[in-house]
């Protein structure tokens, strides 16, 4: 049991390790990021405000950026406890408790994804109507 808790935990490290890596290498092999256009934007004809939006929104954009990063962990973390209790499941041997607790894992898993969507629409939708 104690190497399955190992490997869903290294699992999610990489994906995660992964993911802080992918937008170092980009930026190094001279891939132009949205703040370089937005500062280069004057020097094409163009404002800024045609290429990275106005500026008097960037509450509600900040809003919609710091969600967008929590629907990520929180979906990150919901199919993570997925697998677990797919894994407990699996391993539970017939053992009743051991089977409900993995239901139960699993369950709520699934609502907290629901939840996460929800939020997600909940807010997209008030920042939109501001």
């Amino acid at each position: 049991m104690k190497k399955i808790k190992l490997f869903v935990a290294s699992l999610v490290a990489l994906c995660g390790l992964t993911l802080a890596v992918v937008p170092l290498t980009a930026n190094a092999a001279g891939v132009s990021t949205i703040g370089d256009a937005c500062n280069n934007a004057s020097g094409q004809g163009k404002t800024s405000d045609e290429v990275c939006g106005s500026t008097k929104d960037s509450l509600p954009s900040m809003i919609k950026i710091i969600v967008n990063i929590l629907l990520y962990i929180v979906g990150a973390a919901s199919v993570a406890m997925i697998i677990w209790g797919g894994i407990r499941f699996t391993t539970s041997g017939g053992n009743e408790n051991s089977v409900k607790s993995a239901r139960a894992t699993i369950t709520y898993a699934v609502i907290g994804l629901i939840v996460a969507f929800l939020a997600y629409a909940i807010v997209n939708w008030v920042v939109k109507n501001i």
